[in-house]
């Protein structure tokens, strides 16, 4: 017997190749926005771990530094320090905002840390630690930056001294490593201008000139031009501690919120990106049901442009399941050009992406079951077609 669905392809495989690339390349995107969720779990998974703690207090009530604001007066690590099972602790403070250089912006997340403790940057790619106390900044290489390169933070320029690599924010965006002092100025203080009328409005104030508070205008003005506010402490617990247990300890006795890896594991995959894996859900749907039309559409019209061949199988004897065979055949081999052609141009363009994506095997064999799944669903459209044509076309008009 004849396979006429291999003939076909032949006698047209121009046509049927650029279908199977323009198919190619909504499997690509599917494939890609499968990766861009991946990813996105990544960064925030890659964020935890890079931060070297096993615990984090936070204000009370709130989700924690990169979920949502916490405010923490900087003195509060020496209560947690001596709690059983706690082995370190360290001061941090989280910024996002755009940072000057050159003629550009840059949006990264802007980490205060204090050296060797939790917090700082896990390794280097290039360049050295942070030495100095103030203005030397350790950057993600996402950032574009170089070591050398001087950036501007608000109302100083930071001399990037090192280059770190996969250091970003939950939402992607490339962190840069500055002292803590550095990082509660960015944040915390006033600009001059705010600070000059803090004062104005203070001085004004009677109850700061009374002669029984001796000193007191001086200290409120002093107070204003530093801060003391970190947004979280990183703890690191004992080998053999229980982080449950120590976690506990803390939201009983120091009246602070504390949350293990599992927890904040939690807060950033399942509630701080929930909203983005939806849209990406039926981003996936809708490019699934649109290759889905367009591989019954193509099956089809391939089905009707031989309609007399059919009506000659038919007419010398073939059987309904060795027709309907030949067209599953073409709508699968439809299927493998398209998922190939996807897998090759979603590892080309992945990294030109600004988000990382994360294209995993296990993610790649459910794409080719799910296109193969379509294909063959496409293709009772045209099967049925066929089937109902009249072997008498074969010698009609």
């Amino acid at each position: 017997m004849i396979n006429l669905a291999s003939r076909d392809i032949l006698h047209g495989w121009g046509k049927f190749l650029f279908t199977g690339i323009g198919l190619g390349l909504l499997v690509g995107l599917t494939l890609s926005m499968a990766g861009i969720y991946r990813g996105l779990v990544e960064d925030g998974r890659m964020l935890i771990d890079n931060s070297g703690a096993d615990l984090w207090v936070v204000q009370q009530g709130t989700l924690g530094p990169y979920a949502e604001p916490s405010n923490l007066r900087d003195d509060v690590y020496r209560s947690i320090v001596g709690l059983p099972g706690v082995a370190e602790t360290g001061n941090v403070a989280y910024l996002s905002m755009q940072v000057s250089h050159g003629a550009k912006d840059v949006r990264v997340m802007l980490v205060g840390f204090e050296s060797g403790r939790p917090g700082q940057p896990g390794y280097l790619i290039a360049g050295r630690p942070v030495t100095r106390s103030h203005y030397e900044a350790i950057a993600d290489e996402k950032t574009g930056f170089h070591v050398g390169d001087h950036v501007r933070i608000r109302r100083h320029e930071y001399e990037v001294v090192g280059l770190t690599r996969r250091m970003v924010s939950a939402s992607g965006d490339p962190m840069i490593f500055v002292p803590l002092k550095d990082a509660q100025e960015v944040q915390f203080l006033k600009d001059n201008d705010a600070l000059i009328n803090e004062r104005a409005r203070t001085a004004a104030n009677p109850a700061f000139n009374r002669p029984n508070v001796p000193g007191l205008l001086e200290a409120v003005q002093s107070s204003q031009a530093q801060s003391h506010q970190v947004n979280a402490v990183l703890v690191r617990i004992e080998p053999d501690a229980d982080a449950d247990v120590v976690a506990e300890n803390i939201r009983r006795w120091k009246r602070l919120q504390a949350y293990t890896k599992a927890q904040m594991d939690d807060i950033l995959v399942v509630k701080l990106i929930a909203t983005s894996a939806k849209q990406i859900a039926l981003f996936l749907v809708i490019l699934s049901a649109v290759s889905a039309a367009i591989v019954a559409f193509i099956i089809y019209s391939l089905t009707m442009n031989k309609v007399r061949e059919i009506a000659v199988l038919k007419l010398i004897g073939a059987r309904n399941s060795t027709i309907a065979g030949m067209i599953l055949q073409q709508a699968l081999g439809l299927g493998m050009i398209g998922f190939i052609v996807g897998r090759i141009v979603a590892g080309m363009w992945a990294p030109v992406f600004p988000k990382y994506v994360l294209l995993l095997p296990g993610d790649a064999l459910r794409g080719f079951v799910v296109v193969m799944i379509i294909c063959a669903l496409a293709s009772v459209v045209a099967i049925r077609a066929a089937l109902r044509i009249d072997p008498a076309e074969a010698i009609g008009g």
